[in-house]
């Protein structure tokens, strides 16, 4: 039931598998991210939805989001995904796609958070779990964890490990209300 977008190195959609969450599909801009390999790993079906391969992004999306639900997907997680989603596949899965972002939202959107938090001199920052709208990060929040900025040398990966926790704890939520 769950379908997951990813466009690097995975470690949000192996918290997922880790977690047990029924994961359906595995989808990414990138053909090279080594999500993939990980969702290959563990039997899941994968494909690669590049934009030189489309039209345009609203084409892209739409294929995308289509291809998703032939392997039944409901819900959609953005586990380091960094393409904003267009209007057509926003369309296929009303207040069914989550993202994961490493800053307390509003702060920080985009996709230098931890570098933007740094420099402006915050002492906390930390993980937000929010649905997704046509917005940059400006979905409605379903979670939010603080994260001390100090010490700065440990901070990218205190992030990571919230974001590996707080991710699978609310996406079983939604699950179990979704059934």
């Amino acid at each position: 039931m769950i379908g997951v977008l990813v466009s690097g190195n995975g470690t949000n959609l192996q918290a997922l598998l880790d977690a047990g969450l029924p994961v359906r599909a595995v989808a990414s801009n990138r053909k090279d991210a080594y999500a993939l390999v990980r969702a290959r790993e563990a039997g899941i079906p994968v494909a690669t939805f590049s934009l030189d391969c489309h039209a345009n992004r609203a084409e892209r999306d739409l294929v995308l989001a289509m291809w998703l639900e032939e392997h039944g997907v409901e819900l959609v997680v953005l586990a380091g995904y960094m393409h904003l989603l267009t209007e057509p596949f926003l369309r296929r899965f009303p207040n069914c796609i989550v993202n994961v972002h490493p800053s307390l939202l509003p702060s920080f959107p985009g996709a230098h958070a931890i570098d933007d938090a740094l420099a402006a001199g915050v002492e906390t920052t930390g993980v937000t779990v929010h649905l997704v709208d046509e917005g940059l990060d400006t979905g409605p929040v379903l979670a939010q964890e603080e994260v001390p900025v100090e010490p700065r040398e440990t901070l990218v990966e205190r992030v990571h490990a919230v974001e590996h926790r707080l991710l699978p704890e609310v996406v079983r939520e939604l699950c179990l209300a979704a059934h």
